[in-house]
């Protein structure tokens, strides 16, 4: 089985580089053009499904890939990003710079984050996505051929940390998806083969 785990198009707040976790912001128009030539350029690939996460900006990237295509896209709340609770809303370059905040290492030595008030640490994201692919992806290895996932930046991480089963040390390996990134997977007889981590298609 193949599987296309896919990064949700640009929003506004990505272009302004505010932190959205579970805030549900909307694709902007660039972000929707990104998903609909990412949909063009794979509407010659079967799917036998789409998960998506129940956030409008992964769930409106997988309807424009889908595109006219007769393939169910059922959401999952396992595939939701990580809460960041207090901190949604707030400036991400401001948050990195200040390094008494534990958001500081976020993407340098994320095995040092901590959550603010609210949120999520990334064992409690990497539990519930690994709940996710041990449940749904994996039992139907025989049963599909092909599925796409479409979610967010740090939960698509948490996934290949699954694959790869890597710790938090080395959450960021290989670096942020791109908006509507694509990252291939093969799953054969309970193997994860990572094909390709970069795939962009605009």
């Amino acid at each position: 089985m193949e599987i296309y785990i896919v990064r949700h198009g640009e929003t506004i707040w990505n272009s302004n580089h505010l932190l959205q976790g579970h805030a549900d912001i909307e694709l902007n128009e660039n972000g929707r053009r990104l998903a609909a030539i990412t949909g063009k350029k794979l509407e010659g690939t079967a799917f036998d499904v789409i998960y998506s996460s129940p956030l409008i900006r992964a769930y409106e990237t997988a309807c424009l890939i889908r595109g006219y295509q007769n393939i169910p896209i059922i959401r999952d709340e396992r595939l939701k990003e990580l809460c960041f609770g207090e901190y949604e809303g707030k400036d991400v370059d401001e948050l990195l710079h200040n390094e008494s905040d534990p958001f500081h290492y976020f993407f340098t030595k994320p095995e040092l984050f901590e959550p603010a008030s609210g949120g999520e640490t990334l064992d409690e994201l990497r539990e519930r996505t690994a709940d996710f692919m041990r449940n749904v992806v994996e039992p139907n290895e025989k049963k599909w051929n092909r599925i796409m996932i479409a979610g967010h930046g740090a939960m698509n991480k948490a996934i290949m940390c699954h694959i790869y089963k890597h710790p938090n040390s080395m959450f960021w390996s290989n670096g942020l998806q791109s908006n509507c990134g694509v990252i291939i997977v093969e799953l054969t007889n309970g193997h994860y083969n990572v094909i390709d981590e970069k795939r962009v298609y605009y």
